[in-house]
């Protein structure tokens, strides 16, 4: 199955993938866990759920590659929004895995990520 057609963002969203590319990349914990809210959970395939910054940063051992994310669809309403995408490293063969992040606002309107689920399956 072919994936969707990718969608443009709206830059505020956009930086919340390109952040989390960036610091999956670099294997920074404390970097990528900032970018969830403080009771935001992370539930990746293969992986123990974690929830909450600590647990997040925590689950960053190293280095993870040249991830690439794109979007397929997303949304918001006031405070709260979503991202549904794929996602791929540059060798990958076929479409990748795919993610949801269910987005807040902060306090001072920076989206946080409350949820990262990802798939890795066909």
């Amino acid at each position: 199955m072919l994936s969707p057609p990718a969608v443009p963002l709206p830059p505020a969203f956009d930086r919340v993938l390109r952040d989390y590319e960036a610091a999956w990349r670099d294997g920074d914990g404390a970097r990528l866990a900032a970018l969830f809210t403080e009771d935001g959970f992370a539930i990746q395939s293969g992986s123990p759920m974690r929830r909450g910054r600590a647990a997040i940063a925590g689950g960053i051992t190293g280095p993870g590659g040249a991830l690439q994310l794109t979007a397929y669809a997303y949304a918001s309403s006031g405070d709260v929004g979503y991202i549904v995408g794929g996602y791929r490293y540059p060798n990958s063969r076929g479409p990748g895995g795919r993610f949801e992040v269910a987005l807040r606002a902060g306090p001072d309107g920076r989206w946080l990520i409350a949820a990262d689920l990802d798939n890795s399956g066909r």
